[in-house]
């Protein structure tokens, strides 16, 4: 399925690299920082930064995007997106930002045009809640957390 999605840059991510996805089976367009050019954000271990992205988007109604880590600096840095995955509705004007945290053990140092998270569009279900007096019976039933095995 092809989407599209309008895209403003903001006066600080001009002339940052469109966000696209790096192959043709990929889910997510990569989302690099807008930082300002000889600007170095430190992030230490166990602290977080909210990272400008330098662009807002127009999703079509009924759709979503998903901001979510990139895998790379996951398992290289410990770097992650903190409340992964964020949500981007599709009547949101504003900066698209990226909440990142180290989990890391040293610092991860960040600069201008880095690939950061990766932004999948989704479509989204309306939903209609309807109250009911009871459930019906599966065969997990209320097994929760760790309840299918390890």
């Amino acid at each position: 399925m092809s989407v599209q999605v309008k895209l403003l840059w903001l006066p600080h991510g001009k002339g940052l690299p469109l966000p696209r996805q790096q192959t043709a089976g990929a889910a997510g367009l990569d989302l690099a920082a807008a930082l300002e050019p000889d600007e170095v954000l430190d992030i230490a271990p166990g602290d977080y930064a909210k990272i400008p992205t330098g662009l807002a988007i127009a999703l079509p109604e009924g759709f979503e995007a998903q901001v979510r880590p990139r895998s790379g600096l996951a398992a290289r840095h410990g770097i992650t997106v903190l409340n992964s995955p964020g949500t981007v509705d599709a009547d949101y004007r504003g900066e698209v930002m990226v909440l990142l945290i180290n989990h890391g053990r040293e610092t991860f140092t960040l600069r201008r045009g880095e690939r950061i998270a990766q932004m999948v569009v989704a479509p989204v279900s309306a939903v209609t809640l309807v109250e009911v007096t009871e459930l019906d019976a599966t065969v997990r039933g209320e097994g929760g957390h760790g309840s299918t095995g390890r």
